[in-house]
């Protein structure tokens, strides 16, 4: 598994305690086990979280993008 950047680790710092625990409660996978075997810290671990959602967001995005485009087209289609 990977290294939270530097970016995210910055941004986990400045997270309150209420914003930590949703972060944490939202984490699946190896990561936990992680987190709890104390391999990785509190701050690692969320930011890390936070890394991954912001992955899955962007792939989210680029996906609803083309699904938009291809409604789009569609529309352009069935215009008379």
């Amino acid at each position: 598994m990977k290294n939270a950047s530097e970016d995210f680790i910055k941004l986990a710092e400045k997270l309150d305690e209420e914003s930590a625990e949703k972060i944490l409660s939202r984490m699946t996978g190896k990561l936990p086990k992680r987190f709890i075997k104390e391999k990785l810290t509190k701050v690692e671990a969320i930011a890390l979280q936070l890394e991954l959602e912001d992955e899955l967001l962007q792939d989210w995005r680029k996906n609803f993008a083309k699904v938009n485009s291809s409604d789009d087209n569609k529309k352009k289609k069935d215009k008379p």
